[in-house]
């Protein structure tokens, strides 16, 4: 069915539901492999550079709020690649989706009513909108 699942994470329990339901689209076909991508944008770069002076220590932080979703692909057996990029989130998917041709990206969803999704938009939605592949949003 779905042979490269792209999963967009931010270490939060969104994301973390969404991974869960990347692992269950890999069960289905055993040589799928599933890319987990975490998205550094400046605002969050900043703010782990002023709360931790060694880059080593925020790369190692970045790399712990994926633990339980590397936990769980480990669990399953599924096949998983982690790549950690800079720059703003929506375009950054559409990009690495596109170069490594994903089948899906799944995405978490924080839940955003129509006022906030509106006014904020949401990066979920904006993936769907401007996807060439099929997403999936996880509530």
């Amino acid at each position: 069915m779905f042979k490269r699942i792209l999963v967009a994470s931010d270490g939060s329990i969104h994301s973390l539901r969404a991974a869960q339901k990347a692992i269950e689209l890999a069960k289905i076909d055993r040589d799928s492999k599933i890319d987990i991508l975490y998205v550094v944008d400046g605002k969050s770069s900043k703010q782990d550079v002023l709360r931790n002076w060694d880059l080593g220590k925020v790369s190692e932080q970045r790399q712990g709020k994926l633990q339980a979703i590397k936990d769980k692909a480990n669990e399953a057996g599924i096949n998983y690649e982690i790549s950690i990029v800079r720059g703003e989130p929506v375009p950054k998917i559409l990009q690495f989706a596109k170069e490594i041709q994903t089948d899906v990206i799944v995405l978490g969803s924080r839940g955003l009513n129509l006022l906030q999704e509106m006014v904020l938009g949401s990066v979920s939605h904006q993936v769907a909108k401007k996807a060439k592949c099929p997403v999936m949003i996880v509530k």
